[in-house]
């Protein structure tokens, strides 16, 4: 199996962050992508990439506290996640 490029597996989670089919997902984590995803460390990006996996349903009941996070994995990265959508709101 060839290994792509870091540049194209960002463009590939980028993708994947603004099309997830549910409008608030999408707009919370595509700017999130456009904006913090070159700033991830490769673990981070490899739990994003499975975060990306995950129902548009349960990130949104992650991110606003309505249900537990699963994977403690998830947790850092949701927190950057809720700071960063924070940061857009003021």
């Amino acid at each position: 199996m060839t290994e792509i490029s870091h540049d194209t597996r960002l463009r590939r989670v980028r993708y994947r962050s603004w099309h997830r089919g549910c409008k608030e997902t999408d707009v919370i984590l595509g700017r999130f992508a456009d904006e913090r995803l070159e700033t991830l460390s490769p673990e981070q990006l490899t739990v994003y990439e499975k975060l990306l996996d995950e129902q548009d349903v349960d990130i949104w009941n992650w991110l606003v506290g309505k249900e537990n996070v699963p994977d403690a994995a998830y947790g850092p990265l949701l927190d950057l996640l809720k700071k960063h959508s924070d940061e857009a709101k003021a």
